[in-house]
This record gives structure tokens, C-alpha cells and sequence, in this order.
């Protein structure tokens, strides 16, 4: 069951959870939207640490092993079909390196759950991937004003250093593009969306048009949850994935595709294992990545070593 509450009649609601944490001060002024947290409280079957919730569980299964952990901390995740143009899919996952090292973009083919490569990129927090009309779009570092950057990649290069041999550098084209936020990015066609994180309170993420040459042309806001860490884009839907901290459960949030206003009567939530990350839609299926397995994060309330997976139309 979920309870949901217009922003205006918030005032009037106590102890209101929004991710499950109470709402307080000027976060009381955001709407609050109950996560179904039905546990049996046991440890999860497929994956470490206890139960994120009945629901999850039932949806949710082991998929790939994340490459790269412990060493790396594994971020951002897109869906790319077709990328060898042989008919075969491939999930592309960001990582940031120790002690300022090289950040990689691995390729991991679903169906034999194999890392296909990797390629190593410019130091970067990682925290994104997106494809969209040719092009990968990866965070970038935060430019000299502290804002966020977003560089882009052209998918033919990373296919190729994909298939090489070792662990290939690939420089990004062009200069990185300054934005609002880029915590976490997600494609769907020729539009890129780009958001920023937040632990105290809502946030907001804008659409852009992306051009043939990979340019970016901004479009309009939408509203975000609080804690969002990814985005998975459907033909119907946006499906956030939530995290606040290591030792608290994450959530997953599902509303209309192009809602710019979450409080709607077709959103709903409910939790999932800890340190959630990137999110995306291959062929149906949806699968989503946690950095909890990085040995940065060994005291995890949930620590996944693996993709889960889900059939996308069940969220």
C-alpha cells in the first residue's frame, strides 16, 4: 500500500516519510510519499545482508557479476542494443578508480553474465551513462566553478576498445559540457536526461535534445526524489533508483514517463537492498546496479556483488 500527499496538505501530516526518513524543517514543504517496506526481516536469498522487502524480492533476481569490485566502485549503468551489429545487447558500467586513478566504462553481455572489456577514461566520480542517438554521455568532473559536466563518447570508439586487447584509453570529443546536474543520466532516443543528487530533500533533472554531433540543447525540468542515484526510461514510465547512506535501505520509485511533478496518483515506491545505483531497460528487462560491493563499503547494510534483474513491465 502507498499513501500519497499533495504538497499543500503536507503541513498537516506527522511523521510523513519520505525514503523513509522523517520529514522535518524545510523538507517538510516537499510532499511525502510512503515506501512499501513489508520485510520478513531474514536475510535476502540472493544477495547479502537482510531482506529489502517482499517486494523486491518477488521482483528481483541474481544477474551478472559487476566487474571491476572490490578495486572499483561501480556507478552509472546504460543498456545499448545491438552494439556489435550482430543483434546483441551489452550494459555498459561506470567506475571510479582508487586514489585518483583512471575511471573505466566495462561491457557486460546479459546473456552470458561475461565481461565482454573494459576501456579506461579520464578521472571522473563516474556517477553516469547514458546513450542516446549515437553517442555515450559519461558525469564528468565538476569544472573549475564546481559546476557538473557531462563529456560524450562515440559509441563506435567504445565498441572497438571494447574488442581490443588490455584495458584501452579513450579520450572524450570535444570539451565537457557544463549542466545543472549530472549525478545521474539516462537516454531514451535522441533525448538525454541529467539530474542532480540530493540527501536533504527533492531535487530536479532536465531533458535535453541531443543533436547529431552529440551537442546538447536544454529542454524542460522535472522534479526528482530525494537520494536519486539513477534513472531507467520506459515507453510509459520513470523509474528512479534511490540511496541515501551504506546502512539504510534503498528505494525504487515508479511514475509516469514525463511527470514533472511526482506527487500523481500513479506513483508508487518501495525499498531495495542499499547503495543503490544506475538503472536501465534491456529488452525488457530491467537491471539495476549497486555499488556496495566495492571494498570501500565493506560494513554495507546489503553488499551486492551482482546485477538484479527484473522484467521491466512488472515495476
Amino acid at each position: 500500500m502507498r499513501a500519497l500527499v499533495r504538497k499543500s496538505a503536507v503541513a498537516a501530516v506527522s511523521g510523513a516519510l519520505l525514503l523513509g526518513v522523517p520529514v522535518t524543517g524545510s523538507a517538510a514543504e516537499s510532499a511525502a510519499i510512503t515506501c512499501n517496506s513489508d520485510s520478513s526481516g531474514e536475510d535476502a536469498s540472493f544477495y547479502g545482508g537482510p531482506s529489502a522487502g517482499y517486494t523486491y524480492d518477488e521482483k528481483f533476481s541474481a544477474g551478472p557479476a559487476i566487474p571491476g569490485i572490490p578495486e572499483h566502485t561501480p556507478q552509472g549503468l546504460a543498456a545499448w542494443n545491438d552494439w556489435d551489429g550482430a543483434g546483441h545487447g551489452l550494459l555498459l558500467i561506470t567506475a571510479y578508480g582508487p586514489d585518483g586513478s583512471n575511471a573505466k566504462i566495462y561491457g557486460v553481455d546479459p546473456a552470458s553474465g561475461k565481461t565482454v572489456g573494459d576501456v579506461e577514461i579520464a578521472e571522473t566520480h563516474a556517477s553516469g551513462i547514458a546513450i542516446a542517438r549515437g553517442w555515450a554521455f559519461v558525469t564528468g568532473r565538476n569544472n573549475s566553478e564546481g559546476h557538473y559536466t557531462i563529456r560524450k563518447y562515440k559509441l563506435s570508439q567504445i565498441a572497438d576498445a571494447l574488442k581490443a586487447e588490455g584495458s584501452p584509453y579513450l579520450k572524450q570529443t570535444g570539451e565537457a559540457r557544463e549542466v545543472y546536474g549530472a549525478s545521474f543520466l539516462a537516454g531514451d532516443g535522441n533525448t538525454l536526461y541529467a539530474g542532480k543528487y540530493s540527501r536533504d530533500g527533492r531535487e530536479k533533472m532536465y531533458a535535453y535534445s541531443v543533436a547529431e554531433n552529440g551537442d546538447l540543447t536544454t529542454g524542460k525540468s522535472f522534479e526528482v526524489p530525494k537520494g536519486t542515484q539513477g534513472l531507467m526510461v520506459t515507453g510509459d514510465e520513470f523509474v528512479y533508483s534511490t540511496s541515501l547512506s551504506r546502512d539504510v535501505r534503498s528505494n525504487i520509485y515508479v511514475t509516469t514517463k514525463g511527470a514533472t511533478d511526482i506527487d500523481i496518483p500513479a506513483t508508487h515506491c518501495f525499498r531495495s537492498p542499499s547503495m543503490s545505483e544506475g538503472i536501465d531497460d534491456l529488452g525488457g528487462t530491467a537491471y539495476v546496479l549497486h555499488e556496495s560491493g566495492s571494498g570501500q563499503y565493506p560494513d554495507a547494510l546489503n553488499v551486492v556483488k551482482r546485477l538484479h534483474k527484473a522484467k521491466a513491465g512488472s515495476l
